[in-house]
């Protein structure tokens, strides 16, 4: 192995090391939260209880974290089907509304959000994204998510939005540092940061098949000047080819 080729592997190691960091700060943020609303969920209390959780919300702004909040399964709360509590970083913090009645025109369905249904029917936290989050900010959004849980049944999630361009310009200098053509992509394939402007924020990886690599293990892999490696315990993957 030759020398720039030892450099891009050790620094490879440090993405890998700083993206699955920086994973593992955002869902450690949500934890009082999923704590707090376990403990509202147990109660079978009414919606307005929710204002009780505000507290924890507001300490999980801030830092990469631009939103946050927890979301209620249907049927969870004593008094109406559906439920959310959500608030976005400011000084003070804005409390996001949107229509929860299933006859309003308006009526945005979440149970139907992959952010929502991949907790549900795994039972795992998940990192949604990037999509452009129309419903808050327009921006290209990551949304990190826990499931709750009333009684050993899944009640909801919790959750925290991170933008894209923040979540860049923690890793975009170790990713230049590795002196080849490299991206962070999702399990789908799709790009979150790159530092070739051929591969923008949203892209589809072609080259190679990574979520048929997710389904095989996701174990790191070399294959024709192509590698992938998995940050840490987060469905984040690092792709770097062979030339820059």
């Amino acid at each position: 192995m030759s020398a720039a080729e030892v450099s891009t592997v050790e620094h490879g190691d440090e993405v890998v090391e700083r993206v699955a960091t920086l994973v593992e700060g955002i869902f450690d943020r949500l934890k009082p939260l999923l704590a707090a609303t376990e403990a509202v969920l147990a109660e079978n209390l009414p919606a307005e209880s929710l204002h009780t959780l505000r507290p924890q919300v507001f300490d999980a702004l801030g830092g990469l974290v631009i939103g946050a909040g927890f979301v209620s399964a249907p049927h969870v709360l004593a008094d109406q089907e559906f439920g959310f509590e959500w608030w976005t970083a400011g000084n003070p913090p804005e409390q996001l509304f949107i229509s929860l009645d299933p006859t309003s025109d308006n009526f945005l369905d979440y149970t139907r959000q992959s952010w929502y249904t991949v907790p549900r029917d795994t039972d795992r936290r998940h990192v949604n994204g990037p999509y452009v989050d129309y419903l808050c900010t327009d921006e290209y959004t990551l949304t990190f998510t826990l499931p709750a849980h009333r009684h050993g049944t899944f009640a909801g999630v919790v959750g925290a939005d991170v933008y894209v361009r923040e979540f860049e310009h923690a890793v975009r200098p170790m990713l230049r540092s590795l002196g080849r053509r490299a991206s962070l992509v999702n399990a789908q394939g799709r790009v979150i940061v790159s530092n070739s402007v051929r591969d923008a924020t949203g892209s589809l990886v072609r080259e190679v098949d990574v979520p048929a690599w997710w389904t095989s293990g996701a174990t790191p892999s070399t294959s024709n000047g192509r590698a992938l490696r998995r940050c840490g315990d987060s469905p984040i993957t690092l792709l770097v080819s062979a030339t820059s």
